[in-house]
């Protein structure tokens, strides 16, 4: 499928071609037909000799209805440019063809309208204006078709022509991110809510959930249909008409978007390169009231020219476009600027940057996704992905790391550990971007939750205070004088237990629970703590923290004022009864 957009002057006979080239009026609106004036949006559909699929936006032609032209053309793949024979180019037609350049539409070709109502030497000479007025544009090398709508002649020949053009003419790619721009919003008797737009990016499915924006709304496809045609599910580059539920058409515009929620960035600022227009009198600075046109919706906008304080007519500059709502925008959008205080079209460009996080006097966007990661040091590959629409390889962990910070954070991280003592670095006090990054470290060894050099000699090992503690198993001498780092790292180890403030050592657990084991096993019915005491041959100020580990950990029970068995008392040892001779 492609969508193709009419464009020319008023009352050149767009129309009028499109009804006869599909079989369908796209002047729907009574006033248009009383008026015989395009106000709005037409739409129309039809297959080519090929079998190929058109649709076909037709877009008004009068000066004063320009922001619906603006509208119907931010989405199409190609444009037929009209041109009435008996009139030749004329303002809007000059107009027209600006816009598309600027939206930067690259395939057409030219509908020379009307020839039955114009003699030859006429028809020529519109022809050779078109043909000059036309140069250093798209449409400098496009078939330029003869055509009479009213009594058909030339109609098959431009269906052919735009079968060729369309034949060398891209499609719509499936990044499996589709965005809706609403062109259109009515109520449809007994289905409800109902838009109309030209999917982008992905593909879309009766009983998806779809998020509505700037209302920041979930709503649900019913029903769609492309080319009067119910279908199941759509893919871009199509026209579609979606039967929405989830919220009523009047709660909906055209400028709003559908797309599914968590794979955009929605931003109120951007970058653009902007294309100032030969035509108008003055320069583009920040004065001025601005109307920008971003997919199917024109909003106000704030404007900051980057670097130099104005662009001249003809020249090219950056700008950064404030909005009044939050958008879903890409790198390589295309947007027009108009001056509604002068009521001109002053340029157009393309989105460079969707989220600027440089100061706009420093400001240099451009499209390289190497300046977004650089400006950020590093990104999260998801973000990076929502912010360019391109897809790259994580450096570290799931992040796209600056080559020249990727080289300082493995810098500072090895200073760290080399600096952080025989204990080595906590991995805890990393953050996740650390943590990642120590995978990559070579030459370091990570041992229970810390991370030292694989040479730093490991000082816990045999320490004096474990020594200390095992030397006098129940009756433990207090840890002053001992770093406390160091007993932090024994506890966490497992060498040291820590009960109620006072440390004893692994192997005293041990050899408590064999103690009580022997007690109980001459009095199942529960030993007393002094009973217990007297066992380990210490004091109550000892005991009573050693028990409560015992407690703790299932070894031992209260009942009352007795301990029991748990069920992680050990068995008592059997003497041996071995007779050696």
């Amino acid at each position: 499928m492609h969508v193709v957009a009419t464009a020319g002057h008023v009352d050149h006979g767009k129309s009028t071609l499109v009804k006869a080239l599909t079989g369908t009026d796209p002047d729907r609106l009574s006033e248009e037909k009383a008026r015989g004036l395009t106000i709005d949006l037409g739409f129309a559909s039809t297959q080519l000799p090929s079998g190929r699929g058109v649709a076909f936006i037709d877009v008004p032609g009068h000066v004063r209805f320009l922001k619906n032209m603006l509208a119907g053309v931010g989405s199409v793949d190609a444009a037929v440019f009209v041109v009435a024979a008996t009139e030749g180019w004329k303002p809007q037609s000059e107009e027209h063809l600006r816009i598309l350049e600027l939206l930067g539409i690259k395939h057409g070709l030219v509908a020379l309208t009307k020839t039955g109502l114009a003699d030859d030497d006429l028809r020529e000479l519109a022809r050779l204006e078109v043909e000059d007025r036309v140069v250093g544009t798209f449409l400098e090398d496009a078939e330029i078709v003869e055509v009479d709508a009213i009594d058909r002649s030339g109609i098959a020949e431009i269906s052919e022509a735009l079968d060729e053009l369309l034949d060398g003419t891209p499609t719509a790619a499936d990044h499996k991110r589709p965005r809706l721009w609403i062109d259109r919003v009515f109520a449809a008797k007994g289905s409800g809510t109902v838009v109309t737009g030209t999917l982008a990016g992905g593909r879309v499915r009766v009983g998806d959930e779809l998020t509505v924006l700037p209302q920041q709304r979930t709503v649900r496809i019913r029903a769609l249909q492309s080319l009067h045609e119910n279908r199941t599910k759509v893919g871009p580059g199509n026209r579609v008409a979606l039967n929405l539920s989830g919220i009523s058409h009047d709660e909906l515009s055209r400028g709003d978007v559908l797309l599914n929620a968590g794979q955009w960035h929605v931003t109120r600022r951007v970058d653009g390169h902007l294309k100032v227009l030969d035509a108008i009198d003055h320069p583009v600075t920040r004065r001025g009231a601005h109307m920008a046109y971003l997919g199917s919706g024109e909003f106000p906008v704030r404007v900051r020219v980057l670097g130099p304080a104005e662009i001249q007519p003809g020249e090219k500059g950056a700008v950064r476009l404030h909005l009044p709502v939050g958008l879903p925008l890409l790198p390589g959008d295309r947007f027009i600027l108009r001056e509604s205080g002068r009521g001109e079209t002053l340029g157009g460009g393309e989105i460079l940057d969707v989220d600027p996080i440089v100061a706009a006097a420093k400001a240099r966007p451009d499209r390289r996704v190497e300046r977004v990661i650089a400006e950020r040091g590093r990104v999260d590959v998801e973000e990076l992905l929502r912010l360019t629409g391109e897809s790259r390889s994580a450096d570290v962990g799931n992040w796209a790391v600056d080559p020249t910070v990727l080289e300082a954070s493995r810098t500072e991280l090895e200073e760290a550990i080399s600096g952080s003592g025989s204990l080595g670095l906590d991995i805890a006090k990393l953050d996740d971007f650390g943590r990642a990054l120590l995978e990559t470290v070579e030459g370091v060894v990570v041992d229970h939750g810390h991370v030292r050099a694989v040479d730093a000699v490991d000082t816990l090992t045999g320490h004096t205070y474990v020594d200390a503690l095992e030397a006098s198993p129940f009756a433990p001498p207090d840890p002053s004088g001992i770093d406390r780092a160091e007993l932090r790292e024994l506890v966490r180890r497992g060498d040291v237990i820590e009960e109620k403030g006072v440390f004893f050592a692994a192997s005293a657990v041990a050899a408590a629970a064999r103690v009580v084991a022997e007690l109980l096993s001459s009095k199942p019915d529960g030993v007393t703590v002094a009973e217990v005491r007297d066992g380990w041959a210490t004091s109550r100020k000892y005991a009573i923290p050693l028990l409560s580990h015992l407690d703790n950990n299932g070894i031992t029970r209260r009942r009352g004022d007795l301990r029991i068995g748990g069920p992680r008392l050990p068995p008592v040892e059997e003497p041996d009864q071995t007779v050696r001779s």
